[in-house]
């Protein structure tokens, strides 16, 4: 447990096992805690590093708003491998998080051993559909604004598992992180050109078509649709999303194998 501190902004995060460096991101509204189930399966071969996003869990909440974006986050990314000194990793995520592990290869792919991207959206070709999310995005900004950490009561177990400091912070993170404002991510499929993992729980309804998408458009990608779990599929199903991220990472090993 330890916190890297970026341009003043103090980041929390961890560092379990060794090997390889895997370094997975939550979604939004969760934290590092969503990952207890894959600690100790992933970390007997892998350096897994977890982090609290800004605005999250133990990690700062900046006053400034201009302080949440997607570049902001690839940067903290970015730092965090910089300051374990790995050149590149494993990067993935469920979620937002999936989102910003597709945002860091567009930015960084030299960085990017494999991507493993977890009930995901890879965002939005059509205006009205990204202005539709980007609504419910600033609405859930609202109701931390009005109702404070109290707001997410009710929510998914990734979220409802995690603890946070700031609800001011979880609301600049909606706006700032959450929303979108182009189609970059989604344009980048095609040129993925490292192993890829896309995963989803077979209840998660509104993210089943985008998994396809992804599997669809993303070259040579693996796709694995976990049975009798929902968003949160690590936790309804943590042996089987272990057992498939575990069997990818395999098959990629065996991959690099046979290419030297």
């Amino acid at each position: 447990m330890s916190i890297l501190r970026r341009d003043g902004v103090d980041l929390y995060y961890e560092v379990h096992g060794t090997g390889p460096v895997l370094l997975l991101t939550h979604g939004f509204s969760a934290t590092t805690q969503m990952w207890r189930g894959q600690i100790d399966a992933l970390a007997k071969a892998f350096t897994l590093v977890l982090w609290d996003m800004r605005g999250h869990g133990r990690s700062a909440s900046p006053a400034d708003p201009d302080a949440y974006s997607e570049t902001a986050t690839v940067a903290d990314m970015a730092a965090l491998l910089d300051e374990l000194d790995a050149p590149s990793a494993i990067v993935g995520g469920l979620s937002l998080g999936g989102y910003m592990s597709l945002a860091f290869y567009r930015a960084l792919p030299q960085r990017v051993r494999a991507l493993i991207v977890v009930d995901t959206g890879p965002g939005f070709k059509n205006p009205e559909a990204r202005e539709g999310w980007n609504r419910v995005a600033r609405q859930r900004a609202e109701a931390f604004e009005q109702n404070g950490l109290a707001a997410l009561e009710g929510a998914s177990s990734e979220v409802s598992a995690s603890q946070h400091r700031s609800a001011a912070g979880l609301a600049h993170a909606a706006r700032g992180m959450l929303t979108q404002r182009d189609a970059s991510v989604m344009e980048v499929l095609p040129e993925v050109a490292v192993p890829a993992l896309v995963l989803a729980g077979a209840d998660d309804t509104p993210f089943l078509a985008a998994t396809d998408y992804m599997a669809h458009k993303v070259p040579g990608a693996q796709k694995v649709i976990v049975p009798a779990a929902g968003h949160a599929v690590n936790i309804d199903q943590p042996a089987l999303f272990n057992a498939a991220v575990l069997a990818f990472l395999e098959t990629m090993g065996s991959a690099e194998g046979a290419g030297n």
